[in-house]
């Protein structure tokens, strides 16, 4: 069977170019003994692919330069030499931007195709969804009467952060690229304000949802954001590191907060996380996930892009703000 896959080139500078990527198309190969044979049908585009591409020191391993790029991927088993897999399994890996992967099943996750859509593994019910999850229940803390301020609102993180917040009995005010976006965190999503970033009044505009100030920030775009949100810390705020994607493409040093002080002042504090430190809670929040959108309490948004041949493409959405929810590359049409 050809597989083709999308390997990296390049380190890039700056946005990622075509130049940065091989496309290849190489026959799979048998399996092995413990291994198992995944035929992909989605894999995720997420902000995070482009420090895997760097060669730096960081929370995991740089993809190396000849290898087939890293993603986080849905599929299903179509040969196994493992006994805890078999073929007809559906299962959550990340074997990368291919049509084929292989693995010794370490990494592979059965999922249920009946209790969701299998590509919300990848959204809701996947990485994005337990970042929110962990991120917000147990970094930010969040309790019911908090004011949580969350950036990127409308994406695959955020979107779950503030509905999450709601269901904790917070308030969620977003921050938002756009009137349609804002719109939709507000009237489908159930946050209590969305404010658009991009509009000449952005700094006024956020005075009335937060006039009681910030109990929570969960930030996933750093930058002038991070420092807006930090001016307007309460006693005792907590700030969530989750992202920074409007510093991943810079070529100059990134921008890092200016009004660090303020967190001295009102006794609060910053942390960063990284999902995979809650491996092994992994179960309780799908399963507490899963409940709260079987009842209706969680919405998930994915923006569906088809064609492994468009993937350069179709991960540079994640950049310019095109996409709309959960960003995920549909790898095969069969």
């Amino acid at each position: 069977m050809p597989n083709k896959q999308y390997r990296l080139a390049a380190r890039p500078v700056g946005l990622p170019k075509d130049s940065d990527w091989e496309f290849v198309t190489e026959p799979v190969r048998d399996i092995g003994e413990g291994e198992v044979l995944v035929k992909i049908y989605y894999a995720s585009l997420d902000p995070a692919m482009r420090g895997w591409m760097n060669d730096g020191k960081s929370y995991i391993p740089p993809v190396q330069i000849g290898e087939v790029m890293r993603a986080g991927t849905v599929g299903e088993v179509i040969a196994s030499n493992n006994p805890d897999f078999g073929a007809g399994d559906f299962v959550s890996g990340t074997l990368g931007i291919q049509q084929y992967g292989i693995s010794t099943g370490r990494d592979l996750t059965k999922i249920d195709p009946d209790l969701s859509l299998i590509e919300n593994y990848l959204g809701g019910l996947g990485m994005p969804g337990l970042t929110a999850y962990f991120g917000l229940l147990d970094v930010g803390a969040v309790k019911e009467g908090d004011t949580v301020l969350v950036s990127g609102a409308a994406g695959a993180v955020g979107s779950l952060v503030g509905q999450i917040a709601r269901i904790k009995g917070a308030r969620a005010v977003g921050i938002a690229g756009g009137s349609a976006k804002c719109a939709y965190v507000v009237d489908d999503l159930g946050f209590d304000a969305c404010v658009d970033y991009k509009s000449e009044t952005f700094l006024k505009d956020l005075k009335e949802p937060l006039k009681t100030g910030v109990d929570v920030y969960f930030d996933n775009v750093g930058g002038e954001i991070l420092d807006i949100a930090l001016a307007r810390l309460n006693r005792h705020a907590r700030v969530v590191i989750c992202g920074a994607i409007s510093q991943y493409n810079n070529t100059k040093p990134v921008r890092g907060p200016q009004n660090y002080m303020n967190l001295l002042v009102q006794h609060a504090r910053m942390e960063g996380f990284v999902v995979f430190d809650y491996a092994k809670r992994y179960a309780e929040g799908v399963k507490e996930l899963a409940e709260w959108h079987a009842e209706g309490k969680l919405k998930f948004k994915t923006h569906m892009e088809a064609g492994i041949e468009n993937f350069p493409a179709i991960l540079l959405k994640l950049f310019s703000g095109e996409n709309f929810g959960k960003l995920v590359l549909k790898v095969r049409e069969d």
